[in-house]
């Protein structure tokens, strides 16, 4: 008869596993996809490199878990204020500065999710997830248009525009050194998102939304 693991030992692997992953997310945050070992993660973590491969076969396998955590998490936050309270056109210049700010609060980790090089089955997830963003960006312009405050369109071809044009806008400051809070690219950010959409009253400059759901990684 095969050997079972108990409840308690299926429980003990799979916080083992969650705390490598997120070891792994701190090293990716510093140090990006090429340089996150399996022994740097092994350090991180307070391991022997061999452990790591009780958990992971490859790390190409830890990677994309690493990624896809991180990038779910934002997507959760997203969809939880695209589908919020407020008119479409309110919803969608809160989610385009939360992610912003998200992004801006945690560079290292947003750079990587967002453009750093990586391992293709990272950047096949990568894509999938943009499709993910592309969606919500897509039903609340589709909202918007069916209420009538933003102008008849393809939601789709504009919120691959938006998903695009956003993840570009964002790829320099977040690998530049912190220090400019990101107040001014935020503003701007959100008035180009409403004229992509078709808004009809672009608002002024104001404080960014807050990001909610705690600290900014995923």
């Amino acid at each position: 008869m095969a050997y079972r693991k108990t409840p308690a030992e299926l429980h003990r692997l799979e916080a083992a596993r969650d705390r490598l992953v997120a070891r792994a997310t701190d090293v990716v945050a510093e140090v990006g996809w090429a340089q996150a070992s399996v022994t740097a993660v092994a350090c991180a973590a307070g391991i022997a490199a061999g452990s790591v491969y009780q958990h992971f076969p490859s790390k190409a396998a830890l990677a994309v878990e690493v990624f896809r955590r991180a990038a779910r998490r934002e997507v959760e936050v997203l969809g939880a204020v695209l589908g919020g309270e407020g008119t479409p056109v309110e919803r969608l210049t809160a989610g385009v500065q939360v992610f912003a700010r998200r992004a801006l609060e945690n560079r290292g980790l947003a750079y990587a999710l967002l453009a750093a090089p990586a391992e293709p089955a990272v950047g096949a997830e990568r894509l999938e997830f943009r499709r993910r963003y592309r969606t919500l960006f897509a039903e609340v312009i589709a909202d918007g248009t069916a209420q009538g405050l933003l102008p008849p369109q393809n939601a789709d071809v504009t919120a691959a525009a938006l998903t695009g044009a956003i993840g570009e806008v964002l790829v320099v400051p977040l690998g530049a050194p912190e220090g400019d809070d990101g107040t001014e690219l935020l503003c701007d950010l959100t008035a180009m998102a409403l004229r992509c959409a078709g808004a009809p009253h672009v608002p002024g400059p104001h404080p960014p939304a807050p990001s909610p759901g705690g600290p900014p990684c995923p």
